[in-house]
């Protein structure tokens, strides 16, 4: 009797988990003694030294688990084009890593970077990673292949764009692995539903290795990614939807991944037309971001990133409806439901938090008392 391809995922996933919360700890501990560390001020949310290396354990615990699943036969027998993707996405993630490593540890000038992620894409073009046609929506049989200049313009604007938003997201305590590992999971259930058990354990692996990256990071973090660790995750992110749902592209196809990252990639769009519209450049640091607004607005730390994991969970059940998937509304109500019930509770302890700001004095000595003050970090 065949084993079912999901039985090798949830393996997979959940030996990412384990991994990477194994590895974590110890690369914090490495850091802290070599003192490579980020340090406090101003503008920033932590108020101690933070390692920023988290990456280096989300890589590794998303290699081994794929390694694991590797010898153990659970790619199966892939054939030669998707063997060699599958590699492609694997060496390209390491690329993007030690881009946002060398970051991490030598501070490199914005432009540079750039340069180095389109020069990533560019190679990753080259091996097939790529937007290369788009089926036609109104005939199946009709397939309109892109020039070369177009389907590298594209590919890398996919690739580098994503990358971004998921480092430009990595503002507050578990927010980029949080939306990461929804958007993997998404990424796992189309890719299934669209027969794409490669891309599907890729993502397995990435969904598993941020859920025990938040183990130590989620508020109040112990270690931070880095942007080792949010590039990693964002090229893989991108890549993964390229070699599984939008692959064979059709029209369909094409939005899914739109839709399970249309967070990060709307709030990054937003953040650079509002920064060139001041005359800026679009690399300029400000507090534009979404998660900046929600922590203007009142809501904590917590209930922004959980705010945000609730729109994100959101969009990725309505990508499961587009791709057709088994039991999408039931998924697609179960994701409502969870939405407006953090957007109903999180309202209440808004209001609760206002009224407490505004009660009156307590008259048990009979002289008024200073308000209470909420505690609000500045985020990174």
């Amino acid at each position: 009797m065949p084993i079912s391809p999901l039985i090798p995922a949830v393996a997979t996933l959940l030996g990412a988990g384990l991994f990477t919360a194994a590895i974590v700890p110890w690369v914090r501990q490495l850091g802290l003694r070599w003192g490579l560390t980020d340090e406090p001020d101003p503008r920033k949310q932590h108020q101690t030294p933070m390692v920023r290396l988290g990456g280096i354990g989300i890589v590794l615990g998303f290699c081994l688990a794929l390694t694991v699943t590797w010898l153990l036969g659970g790619f199966g027998s892939l054939p030669t084009s998707r063997d060699h993707l599958i590699w492609s996405t694997l060496l390209g993630g390491l690329a993007f890593f030690a881009i946002g490593l060398s970051d991490d540890l030598f501070s490199l000038p914005p432009l540079p970077r750039l340069v180095l992620q389109i020069a990533g894409a560019m190679a990753m073009w080259s091996q097939g990673v790529k937007i290369g046609s788009i089926t036609l929506p109104f005939d199946s049989s009709l397939s309109l292949a892109l020039p070369d200049w177009l389907s590298l313009l594209a590919t890398v604007i996919w690739l580098v764009g994503i990358t971004n938003a998921i480092n430009w997201l990595d503002g507050l305590d578990g927010l980029a692995a949080g939306v990461s590992g929804i958007a993997a999971v998404g990424l796992l259930s189309v890719s299934f539903s669209l027969h794409q058990p490669g891309a599907g354990l890729l993502a397995a692996a990435l969904a598993g290795a941020c859920l025990g990256f938040l183990r130590d990071n989620f508020n109040p973090a112990r270690i931070f990614m880095g942007d080792g660790g949010s590039y990693f995750l964002g090229f893989s992110l991108a890549a993964i939807s390229l070699v599984g749902p939008a692959k064979e592209l059709t029209t369909v196809s094409l939005l899914l991944p739109l839709l399970i990252l249309s967070l990060p990639l709307a709030d990054m769009s937003a953040v650079i037309m509002g920064r060139v519209s001041d005359g800026r450049s679009p690399f300029y640091p400000d507090r534009r971001h979404l998660h900046h607004r929600l922590l203007r607005a009142g809501f904590s730390h917590r209930r922004t990133v959980v705010l945000i994991y609730a729109f994100t969970q959101w969009f990725a059940a309505l990508a499961l409806v587009a791709a057709n998937a088994e039991m999408r509304f039931l998924w697609l109500a179960l994701a409502t439901g969870v939405l407006v019930w953090i957007v109903v509770s999180s309202r209440r302890e808004l209001l609760e938090e206002a009224e407490q700001l505004n009660a009156p004095a307590d008259a048990s000595d009979g002289q008024p008392q200073p308000p209470v003050l909420m505690q609000r970090n500045s985020p990174r």
